[in-house]
């Protein structure tokens, strides 16, 4: 159904609410999906100050927007009021200087990061040349959450070229500060070969625990303190609830906020989205963030039937 004429211009208004507005799923601080995150990278790296609209948060702006724009896919960046365009744009503009002055900013020069080929991984690599096409280049990457990955297809424009073992590899500059220090080797064991990324660069990972319904309803009825988070959405929230704050922007600022020995629960319909944003909250430096197993609906069959199931 088309949005409504009330809903475009509440688009509008956010539109030209200020200079530079994102519209994402999550937030700044909080992206809830890869390409949004990489949008506030980018954007992150040029200005310090910008506006960013959850469409999670409303189901009529997270259609509105797309109707506003007549563009399908959530992110959505403006800058004056002009629509720019989604994640891959962004990047292309981001990678040849485009982006920065559209914003009225100098582009950084960004040097190739050092990346050391072993020996053993040169071979492989050049085994998989030779098949090749001959537009083919050997591309490195890594995204915020230094998840590796090496592939072969045509440059792109912006890319930084790295020299190592007589090989070329073609690298994002979005990227380079994380690559910078990175070993590419070839190992093989019992669960067969493959590359190997030594990043220094990686942080250590976070734990984020489970916790059952039980577990939880025990904790709450004692009086623990808990800062417990509904990751679902408004919509999902009205037709069941256990209680806690809805992870709207106004939570996320409230996070941020907390003593990071704090105890944080998450939850949502069945305890998949509420474990990546535990997840994302754990790597800020919280040391007990739990998520509820099974989410809402486990708390429905275990703990409260009274709680409707949906």
């Amino acid at each position: 159904m088309p949005s409504s004429p009330e809903t475009l211009r509440q688009i509008e208004d956010l539109v030209k609410s200020d200079r530079v507005v994102l519209f994402m799923k999550g937030s700044r601080s909080f992206p809830q999906c890869g390409f949004s995150a990489t949008v506030v990278q980018i954007l992150n790296s040029i200005v310090p100050q910008y506006k960013t609209v959850n469409v999670l948060a409303d189901p009529a702006v997270r259609q509105g927007i797309k109707d506003y724009s007549s563009w399908p896919t959530i992110p959505q960046l403006y800058i004056e009021g002009e629509f720019i365009g989604g994640c891959d744009i962004v990047r292309e503009m981001f990678s040849s200087g485009e982006l920065h002055r559209k914003l009225g900013v100098e582009p950084k020069k960004v040097e190739p990061p050092a990346i050391t080929i072993t020996p053993a991984a040169a071979a492989a690599l050049r085994e998989a040349l030779a098949d090749a096409g001959p537009d083919d280049q050997l591309h490195v990457a890594v995204s915020p959450r230094f998840e590796h990955d090496l592939s072969l297809g045509p440059a792109r424009p912006g890319e930084l070229k790295v020299e190592s073992e007589g090989l070329t590899l073609m690298v994002d500059p979005m990227a380079a500060d994380r690559l910078g220090g990175l070993t590419i080797d070839y190992v093989s064991g019992p669960q067969g070969s493959g590359f190997k990324m030594d990043n220094p660069n990686a942080p250590q990972p976070v734990e984020v625990k489970s916790i059952s319904p039980a577990e939880l309803k025990a904790k709450l009825d004692a009086g623990e303190p808990i800062e417990l988070f509904d990751a679902r959405t408004a919509e999902e929230r009205a037709k069941a609830s256990i209680g806690g704050r809805l992870l709207d922007d106004d939570a996320l600022a409230h996070i941020e906020g907390l003593d990071r020995g704090a105890v944080l629960v998450f939850y949502c319909h069945h305890g998949m989205r509420s474990r990546m944003v535990a997840q994302r909250v754990a790597e800020l430096g919280f040391r007990e963030v739990y998520n509820l197993t099974g989410g809402i609906d486990a708390w429905s069959r275990e703990v409260d039937p009274a709680v409707p199931r949906y």
